[in-house]
């Protein structure tokens, strides 16, 4: 019997995954997507590629939902009001087509990290300080007294941490930015996510600014440049020159021995 069960369900897991193929990947997205607090409204938005009848909304490792579609639609909306820190965690969705009752593959994930404007910020200090130039290693240090089970790094403009570290001893770690550029410039902050709350977030803490700068090049690194380019030059010209001549040797030659086979030849008439 137990085989004949298990069998069913095989059959029954690959007819759906090879309907699932058919079926164009769904996207979902978060909004806002970040700076959510505790307390504020949230919505995931999931969107539809195809006209859905059903759709389903996952909460990884808790719990799901279900929700018609109207087909006119290419979105369909779920919003927390007052989110709490359960509803905290990573989703991802499904949709099912009404006319062969196919069912999508899943989205690619989205996490849900609410602040809690309770914990306190982390501290942050810049080294070498402010102005370095290009190739300087810089360390960037995050520390909290009491919290922080994971650091995250975050740049102004870029929507996602740029970095993440566990600490070793807990309360401080150091993010080291190898070989700065000038695109590395711009101002960046800490924040951390206590122990055993993984989708819960500390505010952004207080900010340092990185300003790099183009290394300049060696005094006198101009004039050595000028003078390389006038030898290469200079070692061109000379190529072409004894290139040339040889041509005209070989050229000249040529037309020597032309001349004296042509007078050998007159003679022997």
């Amino acid at each position: 019997m137990a085989p004949m069960v298990l069998a069913l369900i095989l059959g029954w897991w690959l007819v759906a995954a090879s309907r699932a193929q058919q079926l164009p990947r769904p996207s979902l997205s978060l909004h806002p997507s970040q700076g959510v607090s505790l307390g504020d409204n949230v919505t995931l938005r999931c969107h539809l590629p195809l006209p859905a009848a059903w759709v389903w909304l996952h909460r990884e490792g808790r719990w799901s939902c279900v929700k018609y579609s109207d087909k006119k639609q290419d979105t369909t909306e779920f919003s927390f009001l007052s989110a709490s820190q359960d509803q905290a965690g990573t989703y991802l969705f499904q949709y099912q087509v009404s006319e062969s009752g196919n069912i999508s593959v899943m989205s690619d994930p989205v996490e849900l990290v609410l602040t809690d404007r309770s914990l306190l910020p982390p501290h942050i200090s810049l080294h070498p300080e402010e102005r370095v130039g290009t190739g300087t290693n810089v360390t960037i240090r995050c520390w909290n007294k009491d919290y922080g089970a994971a650091f995250l790094l975050h740049k102004d403009g870029r929507s996602a941490p740029i970095q993440r570290l566990v600490p070793d001893d807990v309360g401080a770690i150091s993010f080291t930015l190898f070989g700065v550029t000038p695109a590395d410039s711009g101002t960046y902050r800490c924040s951390y996510r206590p122990k055993n709350f993984s989708f819960l977030s500390s505010p952004l803490g207080d900010s340092v600014t990185l300003e790099v700068t183009p290394t300049p090049a060696p005094p006198g690194a101009e004039l050595v440049s000028r003078e390389n380019l006038v030898v290469a030059v200079v070692r061109g010209c000379a190529a072409a020159l004894i290139f040339g001549l040889g041509v005209f040797f070989v050229i000249d030659a040529r037309s020597l021995w032309i001349r004296r086979d042509e007078s050998l030849g007159g003679e022997g008439i």
